[in-house]
C-alpha cells in the first residue's frame, strides 16, 4: 500500500510520536498550521470516516479528549480545534484527527521544541 500514514505508522517514516497504543499513534504533523499541531492516525487502515469502524473512531475520540488536556497545559494555549477532514479537503486518504492548539500567532517553533515540551 502507498499509503503515507501506513508508511508512518509501519516505522518506514519519521514520526514525532506523543502517544502510542494498540489502536492509534499520535504524531505532531510534519506541516503545522500551529504549534503543537497533533494527528490521531489509526493503525488499522480506513479511507474516511464513513469507513472507519465505530469502536476505534470512540478510541480516537477518548485519545483527542486526553490529549488535549495535556497540549493546553504542556503549550500553555486556551483552547483547542478539534478537525475531521473529508472528500477533497482530505489531503490523505487514511481517516486521521487533527487537534490544532489555538493561539493568536502562526508555528513559532519547531516540531522538535514542541515534543520536548510535550514529552517534559
Amino acid at each position: 500500500m502507498n499509503c503515507l500514514f501506513c508508511k508512518i505508522i509501519n516505522g518506514e517514516l519519521e514520526k514525532k510520536v506523543i502517544y502510542e497504543d494498540d489502536i492509534v499513534i499520535a504524531i505532531l504533523d510534519a506541516y503545522p498550521d500551529v504549534d503543537g499541531h497533533t494527528l490521531i492516525i489509526p493503525k488499522k487502515h480506513s479511507e474516511d470516516i464513513y469507513n472507519i469502524d465505530e469502536q476505534t473512531l470512540l478510541h480516537i475520540y477518548k485519545v483527542a479528549k486526553d490529549l488535549s488536556k495535556i497540549l493546553m497545559q504542556k503549550l500553555n494555549c486556551k483552547s483547542i480545534t478539534h478537525l475531521i477532514n473529508y472528500g477533497d479537503s482530505q489531503v490523505i486518504k487514511h481517516f486521521h484527527y487533527h487537534l490544532l492548539p489555538n493561539y493568536k500567532s502562526s508555528p513559532t517553533k519547531t516540531t522538535d521544541e514542541i515534543l520536548n515540551i510535550i514529552k517534559d
